[in-house]
């Protein structure tokens, strides 16, 4: 059987986007069991409540879940376990940093496969207040309009 390739994506949390102002963005690897994968495959996930935590110097993805696998017997995983997080050292240090300064949190914006292997993209990131959730949908209003308005334009409909 051949190897894979490329990304395939498992699940993204669009509401993260929303809700938080993303400061940096992290590739990592997650350790998971057997049936956990063969449930991602079958993109059984959801990443709506998931957050990250560092506890004793590691990386810990928590309330992400993931469905059981159907024909998982008693080897089957609990969906929304704590899953420990693959980064370098120096960035897990970094982060610690980063975090103490306070209003910060790590939160998870998608799962996917690279090159068969599963890969998250963790966000650095700072709660948005409503006034500026408002702002940035007014803003992205005026980018469609002008948009709209260009393009009217170039076919000559003005």
């Amino acid at each position: 059987m051949p190897r894979e390739q490329g990304r395939k994506f498992i699940a993204q949390n669009k509401k993260a986007r929303h809700d938080y102002s993303i400061l940096d963005e992290y590739e990592v690897g997650l350790v998971l069991t057997g049936t956990e994968v063969k449930s991602l495959r079958a993109g059984r996930a959801s990443l709506v409540d998931g957050f990250a935590s560092i506890d004793d110097g590691e990386v810990w993805l928590q309330h992400v879940h993931i469905a059981e696998y159907a024909e998982g017997t008693w080897t089957n995983h609990a969906p929304r376990r704590k899953r420990k997080v693959l980064m370098h050292r120096s960035e897990i240090d970094k982060l610690i940093g980063k975090i103490k300064e306070g209003g910060l949190t790590l939160v998870p914006l998608d799962l996917y496969f690279k090159d068969g292997k599963v890969k998250a993209t963790l966000a650095l990131a700072k709660g948005k207040k409503s006034y500026d959730k408002r702002h940035d949908m007014a803003e992205r209003d005026s980018r469609r309009e002008i948009q709209k308005a260009f393009g009217r334009y170039v076919k000559g409909r003005r």
